[in-house]
């Protein structure tokens, strides 16, 4: 009898082990709430309703950027680019470093910004990232569920001249990479002497690997993104003299046809900390771009609704795969919003 007892036992503590999950995280949700929600037109509550609090989903990192979410794994990335490395959040597992070195792989970085910044998906479904320390645009050469620091040069020079330090970037459905590059990874920055280029570029990287200058007249070219047709490029200028964002008008093929100017920040940067960064386009048009304050958020008419006061310099933002969720990084913290 006892003999059955035991056997049942562990008949039982098997089964219950097959068929068990890994628990999620029990850890209480953290709210920033120092930030808020400003609402300049009604239309903004069309997006998310103005009470909503700013979630944390990590912080006490040194400069984060690069929000990138992974629909498959169900996790996002992120880059500190201090610290030379990837980072990936999940609701499971909480944050994990999940590539280091990111964006430096050689020796004796002497600058301050040597990890990657902007993060994508090529339609592959391969990591891409821009890499301040090796100053290219760069494929990872590993799956993303195997991530190693092994990368696959994509664009890192123009006329045969380094790029400074490419930045960000965007795909277009077509599978041309629009990126831009300004000085922000090289040590002496703008007077850098290993700076071959005299210009910071707004780029076009073409399918056969030719890389096309778009625009050699932003003195600060930063976050980039393409409005929900693919008929507009946004190019932020984190330049404290000019804080503004352009719109570019595209032809089919790619090319410039007309450039104007979205909207400049410079009064906002009297009363708010913070300049236009990183970008990301809703599919209904809406646009989120970081600058002063934390997020502004236009309407494609290019009307600002309003913004998402964060109280941090707030480098970029990312989606989530319904559009559903805004990711922001924001200096030390990873944050979590909810939209409509």
């Amino acid at each position: 009898m006892m003999r059955f007892f035991l056997t049942s036992g562990l008949i039982l503590t098997l089964f219950l082990s097959s068929c068990s999950e890994k628990p999620k995280k029990s850890e209480a949700i953290k709210y920033l709430d120092s930030a808020s929600i400003e609402v300049l037109e009604e239309e903004l509550k069309n997006v998310l309703n103005p009470e909503t609090r700013f979630e944390i989903l990590s912080e006490g990192h040194n400069w984060t950027e690069g929000p990138l979410w992974l629909k498959d794994e169900e996790k996002l990335l992120f880059s500190d680019i201090p610290r030379n490395t990837v980072y990936s959040w999940s609701e499971n597992d909480g944050v994990e470093i999940y590539l280091k070195p990111s964006g430096f792989t050689g020796e004796n970085y002497k600058g301050s910004e040597p990890g990657a910044n902007g993060l994508l998906l090529d339609s592959d479904g391969n990591l891409v990232l821009c890499q301040h320390g090796n100053r290219q645009v760069a494929r990872m050469n590993s799956p993303l569920d195997q991530p190693k620091p092994e990368f696959i040069s994509l664009a890192d020079n123009f006329e045969n001249k380094r790029l400074n330090s490419p930045n960000d970037a965007a795909y277009h459905s077509n599978g041309q990479l629009f990126f831009t590059d300004p000085p922000y990874g090289l040590a002496g920055r703008i007077e850098d002497p290993a700076k071959e280029l005299d210009f910071q570029g707004v780029y076009r990287l073409e399918q056969s690997g030719e890389v096309v200058l778009l625009d050699d007249q932003m003195s600060r070219p930063n976050g980039i993104g393409l409005s929900s047709d693919e008929s507009i490029l946004y190019v932020a200028n984190s330049d404290p003299d000019n804080p503004i964002w352009n719109a570019y008008h595209l032809d089919s093929v790619g090319r410039v046809k007309s450039k104007e100017l979205f909207f400049d920040a410079s009064v906002l940067l009297s009363e708010r900390k913070g300049l236009p960064d990183g970008l990301k386009v809703h599919p209904r048009g809406y646009l989120f771009a970081t600058g002063p304050g934390g997020v502004l958020l236009f309407n494609k008419e290019g009307k600002h609704l309003g913004s998402l006061l964060t109280g941090q310099h707030t480098s970029n933002v990312a989606f989530n795969s319904d559009h559903t969720i805004l990711f922001m990084t924001a200096d030390s913290y990873v944050l979590r919003l909810k939209l409509n």
